[in-house]
């Protein structure tokens, strides 16, 4: 298969390109686009055929539900039902927008492999002009997880789609860098209180702000289905095993020469203030306090690791509070836990 990539931001192929993706999404194939979050592999989401083709080229496991985009408010009435309020009010308050919410599924209208055979579905409506633009052209739901390989870090740019599903997709809608860099915050409106079962751009303090108490999950269990993307399985990772290590230049520096000792070479992603360690490789997650730029270059910081010879990545962590939850949330999910020397 021969992968295609059209810029929408050229005048000259914008035209082509919407009518192009658009052809394709109904004729049952896959397509890549970007969010305002990271670039989104969509797919038909009424279509099973169509939706398995989102798994098959990602190496996505089968339980791990999908989450459907939309372009108009009024599409969900289509495959949800019995809205709580609280839901309508996030609508208002969070959409467009990096918000998921995982709502009550309306029996027999999406494809049974979106939602994972679970009786509820994550919905959102992006807020990026290209993504909106698509949508409202198909006028289909569309599911759509990240436009990666499966468990590796996920896309911010159109040629890290081509990196990583070159032969594997048809097409790809070039929109540009995203914006945000890290996936939406899920929250599921079918518990007794609003919980968060993926960290975002829309933090837990603006969701109490808007509906009152929200709940933060715990990581699925290895036994337990996922009940939203990003719960289970190592995810983010980039080939060096990544290591957390304290937000320290003394721990980090002595980390350093330790790895060194063994022959071995280390790149570190982390804040300015580490710059001036004596790592063989430095990626910045810019200036301390800009956590909006830390949650922004993360992904292309993993994904240019790929790019060195270092052995393994030690990256320091964030205060989990505001957007740095959803850092950590990715960060302890591309290190599968591990932590240098703790």
């Amino acid at each position: 298969m021969k992968t295609q990539i059209i810029s929408v931001d050229n005048l000259s192929t914008k035209a082509e390109g919407y009518t192009q993706a658009v052809s394709l999404l109904k004729a049952g194939e896959t397509v890549a686009f970007p969010t305002e979050t990271v670039y989104g592999l969509g797919a038909d989401a009424t279509n099973e055929e169509a939706v398995s083709k989102i798994f098959e080229a990602k190496g996505r496991p089968q339980d791990n539900p999908l989450i459907v985009h939309i372009g108009e408010k009024v599409e969900i009435e289509a495959f949800t039902m019995n809205i709580p309020q609280l839901a309508k009010d996030c609508m208002d308050a969070f959409w467009p927008g990096p918000l998921t919410l995982v709502l009550p599924l309306k029996p027999n209208t999406l494809a049974k492999n979106v939602s994972a055979g679970l009786d509820s579905v994550g919905v959102r409506m992006p807020e990026h002009p290209v993504a909106l633009e698509l949508l409202r052209r198909l006028k289909l739901p569309v599911a759509a997880p990240s436009a990666n390989r499966s468990g590796k870090p996920s896309p911010t740019k159109a040629a890290h789609v081509f990196h990583d599903l070159n032969g594997k997709i048809p097409f790809i809608v070039d929109g540009g860098a995203t914006g945000i860099g890290l996936e939406s915050t899920v929250l599921d409106v079918t518990s007794k209180v609003p919980t968060i079962l993926r960290p975002g751009g829309i933090t837990k303090e603006m969701l109490e702000k808007v509906i009152g108490q929200v709940n933060e999950s715990k990581p699925t269990d290895q036994a337990e289905a996922p009940r939203a993307p990003g719960m289970k399985y190592a995810h983010y990772a980039p080939n060096a095993p990544v290591y957390l290590i304290g937000n320290s230049k003394e721990a980090v520096q002595n980390a350093i020469e330790k790895i060194h000792k063994n022959l071995q070479k280390v790149a570190i992603i982390a804040r300015e203030q580490f710059s001036n360690v004596e790592a063989d490789y430095f990626f910045s997650l810019g200036k301390e306090n800009q956590l909006e730029d830390a949650a922004h270059l993360l992904y292309e910081a993993l994904r240019s690791c790929d790019e060195t010879d270092a052995d393994l990545v030690l990256v320091p962590v964030f205060s989990k509070e505001g957007v740095g939850t959803a850092i950590m949330n990715r960060l302890e999910k591309a290190a599968n836990g591990n932590w240098f020397d703790k």
